[in-house]
């Protein structure tokens, strides 16, 4: 499940036998970038601090989302189960139905309703028991009801279900999708694997896609990271066995998947703006702020600054908490200006201490 990041949407006017993070392949801790981008001098560096640890005991958490109070919901991967941290309290608001998990399967990406709480819902990404999907879920007085499928026929398998999601500035809901363990599915335009999708909130194409399709973007292995500088969405991807990506995506662009593992300089196909050895990053979710795009990493148990600017790297990414915390699976831009961080050692590929699953805030200070 390893692949590339997104350029998006204008204001719409990427088989092998090992999964993402397993301990194949090999590297250094560096990065690549193709020679395009350059690097800008006075690009500026990023501080990064483990301020606080907001929560413990988190089971598997996996899809992270703020709400306009301020709280936060949480999605636990294997028990189907969204918490509410509010103040340093976690309590359990409800469970989402139907939810089939696997060895990376299960509740996945969470998002809130731009117009909540006019428009009280929350959508979450689940594997269910043949394909994955993404529902519409009521959230009010604390709970969640009324369950309703807008999305299925996202492949599904123990392995690549992707599962991020993201409102974008234009109001419209994005996923990242896996190619759901087959190949083919990436360049197949009949099917949702492999693809960034773009969708209403009833789960019809949105305005403007390429053809009218879900999708706007194809050739991506498994997609686990979105995030948004203005308009600009930039996502990330595990590659196979040698790289993983960060890429900056047009609508209507290949990502190269399964002829293109990083940067390949391919005809017709998009390169990613970084790249880092497998045993470095197996990155998950992305957040955008200060001009740096952050990057949990899962295998590489790291947080990556990488800077940006207008989809084109600008400097040298930076690698933080370097085999701290363990395995880092979801960062999100809080809305005091701090980052949240979440852990993974509890989803059998970690090594659990005191305290996990945890949720850590992380303040950012520029240079």
């Amino acid at each position: 499940m390893r692949g590339r990041a997104v350029v998006v949407v204008a204001a719409l006017a990427l088989v092998s036998g090992c999964s993402d993070d397993s301990p194949s392949g090999s590297g250094t801790a560096t990065a690549s970038v193709p020679a395009s981008a350059g690097t800008a001098a006075g690009a500026a560096a990023v501080k990064l601090t483990v301020a606080s640890t907001v929560a413990t005991g988190i089971e598997v958490p996996w899809g992270l989302a703020f709400l306009p109070d301020k709280s936060a919901l949480v999605a636990e991967r294997d028990s189907a189960k969204v918490k509410r941290i509010a103040d340093g309290q976690v309590g359990e608001v409800g469970e989402v139905e139907d939810v089939n998990p696997s060895s990376e399967g299960g509740l996945l990406g969470l998002a809130v309703d731009p117009g909540y709480p006019g428009k009280p819902y929350i959508y979450a990404y689940y594997s269910g028991g043949d394909d994955n999907r993404i529902a519409r879920i009521t959230y009010q007085d604390g709970k969640l009801s009324d369950q309703q499928v807008i999305l299925e026929g996202i492949p599904a398998a123990a392995i690549h279900n992707g599962g991020r999601l993201r409102f974008g500035p234009d109001g419209f809901l994005y996923a990242g999708t896996g190619d759901g363990s087959d190949r083919p599915n990436s360049q197949d335009d009949n099917s949702l694997g492999g693809k960034i999708l773009r969708i209403t909130t009833e789960g019809k194409a949105a305005p403007g896609n390429p053809d009218g399709r879900v999708w706007i973007t194809k050739g991506h292995r498994n997609v686990q990271g979105l995030a948004f500088d203005g308009d600009q969405l930039y996502a990330a991807e595990f590659g196979q066995n040698t790289w993983d990506e960060l890429n900056a995506i047009t609508p209507g662009s290949n990502y190269g998947w399964p002829a293109a593992e990083g940067i390949s300089r391919l005809d017709g196909m998009t390169d990613p703006i970084a790249q880092w050895h497998t045993a470095d990053a197996s990155p998950s979710a992305i957040a955008f702020a200060k001009g740096h795009v952050f990057m949990a990493s899962l295998r590489g148990q790291r947080l990556w600054a990488i800077p940006v600017a207008g989809g084109k790297r600008v400097g040298e990414p930076q690698a933080f908490f370097t085999n701290q915390y363990g395995r880092l699976r979801t960062v999100e831009a809080a809305p005091d200006g701090s980052l949240w961080v979440t852990t993974s050692n509890t989803d059998g590929r970690g090594d659990t201490r005191d305290g996990d699953d945890r949720i850590l805030r992380v303040t950012i200070s520029t240079s």
